[in-house]
């Protein structure tokens, strides 16, 4: 049975998953336009790099979500493989314990960030950084949604098998 947590949880994945096409795309464009520019007309266009520089950094931690969202991300399981299976449990509900508290790290850390360097502006865009630099806090939030979203459901398999 699927909870309100993990519909949420596929929703918010969905729509950064349509994000990271949108951003890829635009990222790709900007790009080849920017090489079309430079090469093939002989002009600079001075945004391009900082903007193609930016939405790589947004690709990259809605990226990581993702990954964690469909369980992607590397990991080493010959330790827990060989656990009895109650141990097994307990290493996997204290990984996403220790998960979730990286995550809120991620959060508050990401929005004190974001918060001190407000008054900053990109030297080519001319935006403030805090709009480039909240992709932290956005991310740890959305990692966090997934992490409970996982702890739940390690919670319900636990009750379940008893």
């Amino acid at each position: 049975m699927n909870s309100f947590l993990d519909r949420a949880s596929d929703r918010i994945n969905r729509g950064v998953e349509y994000t990271l096409f949108g951003l890829g795309l635009a990222m790709a464009l900007t790009v080849a336009t920017q090489v079309f520019f430079r090469y093939v007309l002989n002009q600079s266009l001075f945004w391009s790099e900082e903007l193609a520089r930016f939405m790589l950094v947004w690709l990259t931690f809605l990226g990581t979500s993702v990954a964690y969202k469909r369980q992607a991300h590397p990991g080493v399981d010959i330790l827990t493989r060989r656990l009895a299976p109650t141990l097994r449990k307990f290493v996997t509900i204290a990984t996403h314990l220790l998960s979730l508290g990286f995550f809120l790290i991620m959060v508050v850390y990401g929005i004190q960030f974001a918060h001190f360097v407000r008054f900053q502006i990109s030297p080519a865009l001319t935006l403030p950084k805090w709009i480039i630099l909240s992709i932290i806090p956005i991310c740890g939030t959305i990692l966090c949604v997934h992490g409970v979203t996982f702890l739940a459901a390690e919670f319900r398999r636990t009750s379940r098998d008893g």
